[in-house]
């Protein structure tokens, strides 16, 4: 389950990535303008993405130590998610995409 969830982030996470650094028009309807916001949150995406791509690695080469990142990242995404809800309110297109 662990392994379906980091393959899960790389899949969502590489093209929306990919889009957001090329700047593709389409993602400011969801995103906004380019700001240093936006920006912000692509190098949390870009976080999430390595650790996941290094994660998954080692948690297929059976690392009891990777499970346990793997698992305080996934955490991590559902609280942080979640959190965006109240403090920015569903109306944001981005808390939506999220």
């Amino acid at each position: 389950m662990i392994a379906a969830s980091l393959i899960l982030n790389l899949i969502i996470l590489v093209p929306v990535t990919t889009a957001l650094m090329r700047q593709r028009p389409g993602m400011d309807i969801v995103f906004g303008a380019d700001t240093p916001a936006r920006r912000i949150l692509l190098s949390v995406y870009l976080a999430i993405a390595v650790l996941s791509a290094l994660l998954l690695w080692g948690v297929v080469a059976q690392s009891g130590l990777a499970r346990i990142y793997a698992q305080s990242l996934i955490g991590m995404q559902i609280i942080y998610k979640f959190l965006t809800i109240p403090l920015v309110g569903l109306s944001n297109t981005v808390v939506r995409f999220n």
